[in-house]
């Protein structure tokens, strides 16, 4: 008999999962210790977020299959049209992101770029806390780019609350549960779809890693 493996094939690999739970738990924290004008536990955590944002491009371009992004931003046509076949009875799960909820991850991961690069050009109300990088721009520049950080985060906790609504909608009309496989990276698809994705090499995920942290040294620790 085959196993509960062969049935549900890895669909998320462990560099994906890491990234997104991670990602959740440092935008908490970021908000956190900016509400609390804890400033110093609020750059640290951008830092963090550089350094997930940064591998995140790196695999999207290397890494396994579902991860990559020519494999989950389709055409805006197909995003439509897989919209217009959401309630066909049953439900299809796709391989990793649907076009929809690629389009989705692309705009969050634009908008935490945004976010974060505005972040490192800072400059706060009175001069005393800025952005490792706001020796490069005047004043006034430091302010927009404050501003411009709050904003696209109040845009980015929209996103977020679209994307929980999302999963809610898949779960409780769809009967299909996108959580589960994010924590232990186990979906329901084709065994043989499955196998034909390229896996991600753990040496690649080890040079995005020195890669990235190098980037973010540079950056916040020159």
């Amino acid at each position: 008999m085959p196993t509960d493996a062969s049935r549900r094939p890895l669909v998320w690999d462990i560099y994906i999962r890491l990234f997104h739970w991670l990602l959740v738990g440092l935008l908490g924290f970021s908000w956190w210790s900016g509400e609390r004008h804890e400033m110093e536990w609020h750059r640290l955590s951008g830092y963090a977020i550089l350094f997930l944002l940064i591998f995140r491009l790196y695999w999207g371009f290397v890494g396994s299959g579902t991860a990559r992004f020519v494999h989950f931003v389709r055409s805006p046509r197909t995003a439509f049209a897989y919209l217009r076949n959401l309630r066909t009875r049953p439900y299809r799960a796709t391989a990793g992101h649907n076009p929809v909820g690629g389009w989705s991850v692309l705009l969050m991961l634009v908008s935490l770029i945004a976010m974060v690069t505005a972040g490192l050009f800072a400059v706060d109300v009175d001069g005393l806390e800025s952005g490792p990088l706001a020796d490069y721009v005047s004043f006034d520049q430091g302010r927009m780019a404050a501003d411009l950080h709050g904003l696209l985060f109040n845009l980015l906790l929209a996103l977020v609350a679209l994307h929980i609504v999302a999963i809610l909608y898949y779960l409780l009309r769809l009967r299909h549960n996108l959580i589960g496989p994010m924590i232990h990276g186990r979906g329901t698809m084709p065994v043989e779809q499955a196998k034909a994705l390229p896996a991600g090499s753990p040496w690649k995920a080890v040079i995005g890693l020195l890669v990235a942290a190098a980037c973010t040294w540079a950056i916040g620790f020159r």
